[in-house]
């Protein structure tokens, strides 16, 4: 009896020991649920950025509110894919490479790779140049098509001054000799890109991104547009708190009730030229977010952004009763007076908005910035609660 006991405590303790064996032992393909290699780590073996280097492992898309046109992914280690849609079709795809990491291999060939940190860059959009500045990173941006008399932002200003941002010529004709020379591989233009200069900076090795947010739908999505500059620089955080802060003054003018007064946007060229702002450009939609209405919604370009040709009777009869004016100030001439303008079309003498005072011009800068359409959006609510002692906002003054 004492014999079979002994045996089977020796019989329990060696299957006690088979257990704990097969407990630390190494994972094997049999070991795993589908039967393939188990994937490859370093360091630790935690879930570590460094297990992730030179591999691209799909982590989450960040989220936008109102952009459309541009989508970034962010992948483990700190890897992140920026696309660029023109609305249909992929116009750009940038992988965006930490310091000190390797490029993946075996990237699709429309993917180009940007290795951080990425500065020399050719931004020839003002607006787009506005993003840089809210989130600090203008001195990324080596390289511009806008002279320095033309800025309104004095740090670009003060960069051109200083030789750190420099003047290639307009953006239809720029100094392919200075881009060369100066060693830029990036380009960021808006969707006025024309076709020669492409190709020419694509044969210089000049790789191009439009940014596409003139084109998008709501005002709002303009400003999102920081949120791709935060990705590409690391400056999330940054970007998100000053879109957010543009939005938050458009949600406050939402609260409160419409003001109901109407608006007419328009300009009036050299030529005596008239140009109204069509139904669905962004800054009708503008006049809409700050409580008023515009005058040609559903009349004229719906479905358009931009501006159509108006001959001056035809304006005149669709505008002639509107309680607000907003001029054009930077395409259309740039009077000083509410004189000065009657002298470039006399048939707006009689309008409602000029019998009462309320002809508005927007600022220099207004098209040279879309970094605070929310702040130029409250500009306008303020011009349409205004008193008669109100003449000077942030992007608007008024004529008298």
């Amino acid at each position: 009896m004492k014999t079979t006991i002994r045996w089977i405590a020796l019989m329990l303790a060696a299957a006690m020991l088979l257990m704990l064996a097969a407990c630390g032992k190494e994972p094997t393909p049999s070991d795993t649920t589908d039967g393939s290699e188990p994937a490859q780590t370093t360091g630790s073996g935690e879930d570590s950025d460094e297990n992730y280097d030179g591999k691209l492992v799909f982590d989450h898309t960040m989220a936008l509110s109102y952009a459309n046109r541009f989508s970034v992914d962010y992948y483990k280690g700190g890897y992140k894919m920026i696309t660029v849609t023109d609305g249909e079709a992929v116009t750009s795809k940038l992988l965006i490479v930490p310091e000190n990491r390797s490029i993946p291999e075996g990237l699709d060939a429309d993917v180009h790779v940007l290795q951080q940190p990425i500065t020399n860059i050719l931004v020839s959009s003002t607006p787009t140049t506005s993003l840089f500045y809210a989130i600090g990173m203008l001195d990324t941006i080596s390289l511009t098509t806008n002279d320095v008399d033309s800025w309104y932002i004095d740090e670009v200003k003060d960069l051109m001054n200083e030789g750190k941002m420099t003047y290639i010529g307009n953006y239809k004709t720029p100094d392919y000799d200075q881009i060369v020379a100066s060693g830029t591989k990036l380009a960021i233009f808006s969707t006025m890109l024309t076709e020669d200069v492409a190709e020419q900076l694509d044969a210089l090795g000049v790789y191009v991104m439009l940014d596409e947010a003139s084109e998008e739908d709501h005002p709002l999505a303009r400003v999102e547009w920081v949120k791709l500059y935060g990705a590409m620089f690391n400056k999330e955080a940054e970007a998100e708190a000053h879109f957010n802060a543009q939005a938050e003054l458009v949600e406050q003018i939402a609260e409160r009730e419409a003001t109901g007064k109407s608006v007419a946007i328009f300009y009036i060229t050299s030529k005596g030229v008239l140009y109204a702002r069509n139904s669905d450009d962004y800054m009708a939609k503008m006049v809409k977010l700050a409580g008023g209405d515009y005058i040609f919604d559903g009349k004229v370009g719906v479905g358009e952004t931009g501006t159509v040709k108006m001959e001056n009777e035809a304006f005149y009869d669709g505008a002639r009763d509107a309680d607000y004016i907003i001029y054009v100030w930077t395409l259309g001439g740039r009077p000083e007076t509410l004189a000065d303008l009657l002298e470039r079309g006399d048939f707006l003498e009689n309008m409602k908005a000029v019998q009462n005072g309320n002809v508005w011009c927007t600022s220099p800068d207004f098209f040279q910035i879309s970094s605070t359409l929310g702040d130029m959006i409250k500009d306008i609510n303020l011009m349409l609660n205004a008193d008669a002692s109100t003449d000077q906002l942030t992007y608007l003054f008024k004529l008298k």
